[in-house]
């Protein structure tokens, strides 16, 4: 008899527990990544060669805000001083309700977190080899901000043209395949 309850506390046990970490939306709140910004101005302006995720150190008013979608990097990029690398020029707007003790400054210089070894190799395409690093995405992953570093080289303007006739060709290839079917 006792077996039996056990047996059936159990077997429920495990339908409560995927049922609270689901979030409103439907997706797992601890492991699915949401989108906070992108920088689309980035892919317009840069090749992007490689990319980089890296951690980012933030106060508490920040991540208040970046829950709230407060975020504005169009203008960002990052550099690397002293060994180590830092963001600047996003723009985090302070919440009205944030901590009032605390003077908000929504443009501040952040530090990046990444390993040693990921540091010196950035280091040495950035110094020797001219690349850039221009941050394309922040977003959520397991309850941290993370930020994307592009490792990018900068386009030319017939570079940029050139990108724009081919995303202009691949919408006008969609249009004609939909138009096609439909009459088929």
């Amino acid at each position: 008899m006792r077996d039996s309850i056990e047996n059936a506390i159990v077997s429920t046990r495990p339908h409560i527990l995927m049922s609270s970490k689901k979030n409103t939306s439907g997706g797992k709140a601890s492991q699915q990544s949401a989108t906070i910004g992108l920088n689309k101005r980035a892919r317009h302006e840069y090749f992007i060669e490689e990319r980089i995720e890296a951690g980012i150190a933030l106060e508490g008013w920040e991540v208040k805000s970046l829950r709230a979608g407060r975020l504005n990097f169009a203008d960002s990029y990052a550099l690397i001083r002293d060994g180590e690398l830092f963001l600047f020029g996003a723009q985090i707007t302070p919440l009205n309700t944030a901590s009032t003790h605390v003077v908000a400054d929504p443009r501040r210089t952040r530090k990046l977190l990444l390993h040693r070894r990921e540091i010196d190799r950035l280091i040495g395409a950035v110094e020797r080899k001219g690349y850039t690093l221009v941050p394309t995405a922040m977003y959520w992953k397991n309850g941290r901000v993370k930020v994307e570093l592009g490792l990018a080289r900068g386009k030319q303007s017939h570079d940029k043209r050139e990108a724009e006739k081919e995303r202009d060709w691949q919408r006008e290839k969609q249009r004609l395949l939909r138009h096609s079917r439909r009459t088929t």
